[in-house]
């Protein structure tokens, strides 16, 4: 089966493989505008939906497509991607100390055949200090990931506690990928 991400993420590149996967990358260029007044939960789900669908066009019938995508919300406040250092230090400034709810819409496409889901991952970051907070954003770290920071690299040291998929935080929720994929007939370790 041809599998498809359409995501040019080099994240969800590098968790695809690492699940032992050979696809290939087609971006979509969906569009990503949603109703704000949406919960986060039914906002990632729309536009991974829509990414599934623009590319499946393309893919052809006997691909399989993966999309997502992830967002950030804090007191049910959707916090996207930063669009300077000033935003991005004060999305971190506002996680600081809290807890805030990762959410990533997935959805696998396969001819008529359609499932999406979303995983949501509790994520609880420590005190930071103002001088932490602009070290971190001068990493440039910050600037392409919902939130205004990435767990996997040195936004990982802000983070006191997790509830539910670490991967999910990083844009992927392999363990749901895994099951669902198995719904569609691929084998995640065989």
């Amino acid at each position: 089966m041809d599998i498809i991400l359409a995501s040019g993420s080099p994240r969800r590149r590098e968790l695809l493989t690492q699940m032992g996967l050979s696809f290939r990358v087609l971006v979509s260029d969906a569009d990503e505008t949603v109703d704000k007044t949406l919960p986060p939960a039914e906002q990632v789900a729309l536009i991974s939906r829509r990414k599934a669908e623009a590319v499946a066009e393309e893919a052809g019938a006997d691909a399989l497509v993966i999309a997502a995508d992830t967002i950030v919300s804090l007191d049910g406040e959707v916090m996207g991607k930063p669009h300077s250092r000033e935003e991005a230090v004060q999305m971190l400034a506002r996680l600081q100390g809290k807890t805030h709810q990762v959410y990533t819409g997935l959805t696998l496409q396969a001819g008529s055949r359609t499932e999406t889901c979303v995983e949501c991952t509790a994520v609880t970051f420590r005190p930071m200090t103002a001088a932490e907070i602009q070290a971190y954003v001068a990493t440039g770290e910050p600037m392409d990931k919902a939130g205004a920071y990435g767990i996997q690299g040195f936004g990982g040291m802000f983070v006191e506690g997790i509830q539910g998929d670490y991967f999910n935080v990083m844009g992927l929720p392999i363990c749901r990928l895994g099951k669902v994929l198995q719904s569609f007939g691929v084998e995640v370790m065989g």
